[in-house]
């Protein structure tokens, strides 16, 4: 039974409601009872893997999903992302739940700040119904000013922004090349290439000369006709064996249909789902704005409503702390552009119902309204609908700032917002819905956040809770379990170490619990924290960089040393580092960045970094960027095959005498090849089961029971274990049963040095979070010989990490620097910044008001000079430091 639950405080518990839990096993979980009181605060602590997320998203929120789910029809079911069916005996007392967690959402660039809030919604009311409409023009509804709706749309570019076109030079980059050379580069490759070029020789064009000698007709047909004739087809034959063959009438290899170059580009992209695919496509075309909307993806119409001067792709575009300043006027009930300021709003009640139905009438059919926008006598009701319509957007627009968002904009694609963003877009839309009697699951909400930005996030949930709400939060932050009302710590491990409750009350009382991995952190038993003072060895200087909020700023990053960027968010933090920084340092080395993703079609071209690389440059032989993209997009990918260990694994069961005897190959041992893979499932584990209007469901495969291999495969053992065994195993598991393979071993050491000693080996690349990715690409990063001179740059590597953790995972940055690299991290965690030599810190604040060097250098001076909003919590972490070494 977990420590920690008093009679008071089950006297406590019996007053407000409890929820119980009986018996969970989700995933680590031990068969743990517990109870959790309802209409509080309750913060669930441990360490990485512990079990935290199993209990608070696999347990309760997964429960509390099923049983809403079955009161819905079968039909909205299968629309509706369902989570499994939770492994608990029973849970009581537990009301209906909403998950607020750390993912990005689909990749669509037409997903935005505007839409996942839904102010957008809000904002198209406003133009539609108090929008200044040039004369003559007839009113548009709500939907006309949506791009995403045929009726607002851009009819040139259907509302992308951006037109392309493909030339004979973009798809033709080598035209002294020939057609069976592959001069014609747009087409696919592999067989599919070849397929079009035996087709041309079929056709009676020459693909044996150069592409500039062929006759202009012929070269405008091959690459942009859109016929498609369909011809014999003598694959392997020569252009003179093939003629021979067509007088012969000799029977083909097959019937081949003709496609153009421009055809199919135009065909990939919009049928292809691989992100590979589509940027390979994109080489071959030639982006620019749309002539028509200029980048607004609007038709003219809509984009000749203006609001306040704005017209409203203008108004997107503005920050939220602006576009706030901009409509407090007539949320005050000033006047709005085109009215009389004298005019008396007495009448107001009186106008009231009139402006309801006009703003409740988006809806309604285009011609059943007349062109009544500028009569004199609906003024009064113009002003009425902006103030109201201002005034909740108002509202909206000031929790969103309050929560430290206000430097993002309407327009702001949503796939390039952190995960620690969307978390509290998400949050800010709760609090505007005022629902009552509901738990708010939520996953680190303090991730990404400056902790001058807590206290807002903090007041946020307190109104959560105020309105009748439970708030339960998995959580890393100490200060957010100190403000818990009830806190529950897992543990004490991860993994199979792990999955137990600890203790289960207020916080206070768990420093009675010597068990825990928390306590030490919570009552600040690890003050002694090391202080690092390496001296430079010269500095990388950035002069005159603009990029986003940065505006011609100069700064230095000293070499050899570990380097903390700090400043609130939508500083300019990764605008400086994990873009100017990496965009300059990577022209210097000759070295091409990926930038194109995977929705690029809707996206303009990123902007680029302007400003000088100067300093002790040559001093940077490599640069490695460790970010917090997913290791693979398939289930297929996991930790093993990323990290390449799975190939000693394999080569190990071959190397076997009754593999050798049965001349299996290594990749008889891959469950990505056909000869040992599970022939029923394909080598996926699971297969999946169509139950008409219900959603699909995934169940193990019933050949190889989710082991992924066929018999014959699974009956090869190394020291006792299958390959589907090894792949079951965790990596603290696989330390002790490699302890004596030195190839094996070396990478999962360094893993479990990291804090990842509980991921399983055969773990799902798409099961992995951004921090865990990153610390994935990191580790294979340590297992290199270290050579020095490399600069590694992290975007919060802290982030989902326990405190002990991210003392584990400090260990290794500090190794790299001690043999001779830089290391610069953008980061939030106080303790983190106070433990390195060199502090820089933009703002002062965000958006427009950030993008300065605030401070820079050591810790103990950043957390002395008063202009810093990091300074104070950075000298919160040092003084007892300070007073530790006296």
């Amino acid at each position: 039974m977990a420590q920690g639950i008093s009679s008071d405080d089950q006297e406590d518990i019996a007053a407000s409601g409890y929820v119980r839990v009986r018996g969970a096993r989700e995933h680590n979980l031990k068969n743990i009872d517990v109870s959790i009181p309802r209409n509080q605060l309750v913060v669930f602590s441990g360490v990485s893997g512990s079990g935290k997320s199993s209990l608070a998203f696999g347990t309760l929120f997964a429960e509390a999903q099923r049983r809403y789910l079955e009161s819905v029809s079968p039909y909205a079911r299968r629309l509706i992302d369902q989570v499994g069916v939770p492994d608990v005996d029973a849970i009581d007392g537990l009301p209906p739940a909403v998950a607020l967690q750390q993912h990005r959402g689909t990749p669509n660039a037409r997903s935005t700040v505007g839409s996942l809030t839904t102010i957008s919604s809000l904002v198209r009311i406003l133009y539609s119904r108090v929008g200044s409409y040039p004369a003559r023009q007839t009113m548009l509804y709500a939907e006309d000013f949506s791009f995403n709706t045929p009726q607002g749309a851009c009819p040139r570019c259907q509302g992308m922004g951006r037109v392309h076109t493909m030339t004979e030079e973009s798809m033709v980059p080598d035209p002294s090349l020939t057609i069976r050379e592959r001069a014609i580069a747009a087409w696919p490759t592999a067989w599919g290439g070849q397929n079009l070029r035996d087709i041309l020789v079929s056709l009676g064009y020459d693909v044996d000369i150069p592409w500039k000698d062929l006759p202009e007709k012929d070269r405008e047909w091959i690459l942009f006709t859109d016929e498609q004739p369909t011809v014999p087809v003598y694959a392997g034959l020569t252009p003179a064996e093939t003629r021979q063959a067509q007088r012969q009438k000799m029977e083909p290899s097959y019937q081949g249909t003709f496609s153009s170059a421009k055809r199919n580009l135009e065909y990939t992209l919009a049928n292809t789902e691989s992100a590979s695919m589509r940027k390979r496509v994109l080489q071959f075309m030639i982006s620019s704005p749309c002539p028509v909307c200029r980048g607004k993806r609007l038709k003219p119409e809509a984009l000749s409503v203006t609001f306040a001067g704005y017209d409203i792709s203008d108004f997107s575009h503005l920050s939220l702390e602006q576009l706030a300043e901009v409509i407090k006027p007539a949320a005050e009930g000033d006047l709005v552009s085109g009215a009389n300021p004298s005019q008396s709003l007495v009448s107001r009640e009186a106008a009231k119902a009139a402006v309801d139905e006009r703003v409740n009438a988006v809806g309604s059919a285009h011609k059943a309204a007349p062109d009544v926008r500028r009569t004199d006598n609906l003024s009064l009701e113009r002003r009425i609908a902006a103030e109201r319509l201002c005034g909740d957007l108002l509202v909206r627009l000031t929790t969103l700032i309050d929560l430290g968002l206000g430097y993002l904009s309407l327009d702001r694609s949503t796939p390039t917002c952190s995960p620690g963003e969307l978390q509290r877009l998400r949050l800010a839309t709760q609090l505007s819905s005022q629902l009552f009697g509901v738990i708010y699951v939520l996953d680190e909400p303090t991730a990404g956040l400056h902790p001058a930005d807590g206290h807002a996030l903090f007041d946020a949930l307190d109104r959560l809770k105020a309105s009748g709400n439970s708030l339960f939060v998995v959580e890393h932050d100490t200060e957010m379990m100190r403000r818990a009302d009830w806190l529950i710590d897992v543990g004490p491990e991860a993994g199979s170490e792990g999955g137990r409750i600890l203790y289960s009350g207020r916080p206070d009382g768990l420093l009675e619990v010597n068990e825990s991995r928390t306590r030490p952190y919570l009552f600040e038993e690890t003050a002694q924290l090391p202080v690092a003072n390496r001296p430079p060895k010269g500095f990388l200087r950035l002069e005159g960089v603009r990029r986003n909020n940065l505006n011609g700023v100069d700064v230095s990053f000293p070499l050899g040393c570990f380097i903390a960027v700090t400043g609130v968010s939508g500083s300019g933090k990764s605008s400086l580092v994990s873009q100017s920084l990496i965009d300059l340092v990577a022209e210097h080395l000759g070295m091409k960045r990926e930038e194109v993703e995977e929705d690029a079609l809707e996206e303009a071209p990123s902007e680029k970094t302007m400003g000088r690389l100067r300093g002790d440059v040559d001093a940077v032989h490599r640069l490695i960027e460790v970010d917090q993209k997913p290791i693979g997009r398939t289930p297929r990918s996991n930790l093993a095959t990323y990290t390449g260990l799975f190939d000693h694994v394999r080569k190990l069961f071959a190397a076997t005498p009754e593999a050798r005897r049965r001349h299996y190959d290594a990749g008889r041992f891959s469950f990505n090849g056909a000869k040992g893979r599970c022939p029923t499932c394909e080598g996926e584990g699971q297969v999946s089961i169509e139950l008409l209007f219900m959603p699909s469901v995934y169940a193990p495969c019933p050949t190889c029971h989710g082991t992924r291999y066929n018999d014959k495969t699974l009956e090869i053992s190394w020291n006792g274990k299958s390959i589907a065994d090894v792949l079951s195993m965790t990596v603290d598991e696989a330390c002790v049963f490699f302890s004596n393979d030195a190839s094996v071993l070396r990478s999962l050491e360094t893993l479990r040095d990291i804090g990842l000693g509980y991921l399983k080996l055969g773990q799902s690349a798409t099961e992995l979070s951004g921090g865990e990715a990153q610390r994935i690409k990191l580790s294979t990063e340590l297992q290199r010989t270290q050579r020095g001179s490399t600069l590694y740059v992290l975007d919060e590597p802290t982030t989902g990490l326990h405190p002990r953790d991210v003392d584990r995972l400090l260990v290794q940055l500090n190794r790299l620097v001690d043999a001779g690299n830089t290391v610069i991290v953008v980061e939030h965690d106080m303790r983190t910044v106070a433990q390195c030599d060199w502090v820089i810190d933009v703002g002062p604040g965000a958006g427009d008001r950030g993008g300065t060097i605030v401070a820079a250098g050591r810790p103990s001076e950043i957390a002395a000079y008063q202009a810093s909003r990091t300074a104070p919590f950075l000298a919160n972490i040092l003084e007892p430091v300070q007073r530790g070494s006296k």
